[in-house]
């Protein structure tokens, strides 16, 4: 078991060295001047140099790397070109909004999704098989950003033109200013993006179940006299954990990077906001630490589902 966390942790380290890298090299090392861009068209010469001087992009290429590397580690990534402000302090005021986000969303989306393709997976070809599988059809066919537009047309705009409020239209509610108000402002998100991404695990589910639910032990399970729900639940579903992590595991990181349509649509001020900013503005170091993070969430959620296989999976473990 710790030779294979071992292992683990030495790819998840040598994919966030190869990700600062390319990183460095996309930003660092690509045409255009930061310099100039922080000083303004009209800076002095001496002025460029000074500020070249004090990026150090005057030192050799390894040298400048050597120092992104140490003081990306430490969880610097410098300032922001326009507010001067530390990267850190940035992302982090922005980070609870995305947060907030997705596991809200990941919680509404797996008990959906889960119960959904249970129900198809236990009553095959039956109606309540066909009413599942159409909606997963349904919520797989709306993207979400029609999706998000549709729910604050009807459940803000049309209410509000008669008088009733029942909805924000959207924004983000810090949990320390209350838990109800916190939550009113995220359920449209929440439903937007778990009725969307659930249809992906309910036909998941259905699809693995199916096939756990034909093999030979199930079926001496059954004959031994277990109940269908011990069958289902204890036997079944623990199989199918192991394709559902993997699933769930990417999902996550790749949403906590920052769920850029969510947060444009509803006016969440979170990480994928933040990045979608500073790419228009050419603030890179900005831009650079929201990579860096996204990269560090989807590798430390491969790292975690990992890790819940070997637990799942005794087969997988090594001594």
């Amino acid at each position: 078991m710790l030779k294979t966390l071992a292992q683990r942790l030495g790819y998840a380290a040598l994919i966030l060295f190869l990700l600062s890298l390319f990183v460095f090299l996309l930003f660092y090392v690509a045409p255009g001047n930061p310099a100039r861009f922080i000083a303004g068209e009209q800076a002095s010469d001496d002025v460029i140099r000074q500020i070249t001087h004090n990026l150090g992009l005057d030192l050799p290429i390894h040298e400048q790397y050597l120092r992104f590397l140490t003081s990306a580690l430490q969880g610097d990534f410098g300032y922001s070109y326009r507010s001067q402000i530390s990267v850190w302090e940035i992302i982090a005021s922005r980070i609870p909004a995305t947060f907030s986000l997705v596991f809200g969303a990941v919680f509404i989306w797996l008990v959906t999704g889960l119960s959904l393709g249970i129900v198809s997976a236990r009553h095959p070809g039956t109606w309540r098989d066909r009413l599942a599988q159409i909606t997963a059809l349904v919520g797989i066919s709306f993207p979400t950003f029609v999706l998000g537009m549709s729910l604050l047309y009807a459940l803000y705009f049309v209410p509000k033109q008669n008088g009733m409020v029942l909805f924000p239209a959207g924004g983000y509610v810090e949990l320390g200013k209350g838990f109800l108000d916190w939550m009113w402002h995220l359920i449209l998100p929440w439903v937007t993006l778990s009725l969307v991404t659930a249809a992906i695990y309910q036909r998941l589910t259905r699809a693995q179940l199916l096939d756990v639910l034909g093999e030979d032990y199930i079926r001496t399970g059954r004959a031994k006299g277990l109940s269908e729900r011990k069958v289902v639940y204890k036997h079944g579903l623990r199989s199918t954990l192991t394709v559902l992590t993997t699933q769930l595991g990417a999902d996550i990181g790749y949403l906590l990077g920052g769920a850029i349509i969510m947060e444009q649509v509803f006016g969440l001020q979170g990480v994928g906001a933040l990045a979608v900013k500073a790419v228009g503005t050419q603030d890179r170091p900005v831009v650079i630490g929201v990579v860096l993070l996204g990269g560090f969430f989807i590798v430390m959620m491969n790292l975690i589902v990992d890790l819940i296989h070997v637990g799942l999976e005794p087969r997988l473990r090594t001594r």
